[in-house]
């Protein structure tokens, strides 16, 4: 992809959505960033189980902390998904060097991630009238193919 992305989760809590984003990653040329404390152990046979053999073939580095991420990595642009948010995912023109940020399963990004200097905007991601949330990896498929469509998947 020439415009590669960083796909950030924010303490991720469940295996297979990690596993499956690892597939995500490999498949779309992206890297993808986990931000500790991760909920289990990268040799949970439920995570290897998700990610099939691509666990050995995903670029993945783990970082102790958000600021971490963004000292270590320097990502041109940090945009955090939130239900919360007003600006669609569909809104923005995605460039190399983008990072696109989540939070964990059961209670998304904490405030303090939500409005730290680093974040360049908060995106949201539709849901119909009556639903809660979608699942982390579903979520992070829908920005990571928008960014891609927006390059003509090159």
């Amino acid at each position: 992809m020439s415009a590669s992305l960083h796909l950030v989760l924010h303490r991720p809590e469940i295996p297979p959505n990690t596993g499956n984003l690892m597939r995500l990653s490999v498949n779309t040329g992206n890297d993808l960033h986990l931000i500790e404390p991760i909920g289990f152990d990268l040799d949970d046979t439920r995570l290897r189980r998700a990610g099939l053999d691509y666990h050995e073939y995903a670029d993945v580095s783990i970082h102790p902390s958000f600021d971490a991420f963004v000292d270590e990595v320097s990502p041109r642009r940090v945009f955090a998904f939130s239900q919360y948010a007003t600006r669609l995912y569909t809104d923005v023109e995605y460039r190399s060097g983008d990072a696109l940020l989540f939070g964990r399963e059961s209670d998304g990004l904490p405030d303090e991630i939500l409005t730290h200097e680093a974040v360049t905007d908060r995106l949201v991601i539709p849901i119909a009238s009556g639903g809660r949330s979608l699942n982390l990896a579903n979520a992070a498929a829908i920005a990571v193919y928008e960014a891609w469509r927006q390059h003509d998947f090159d």
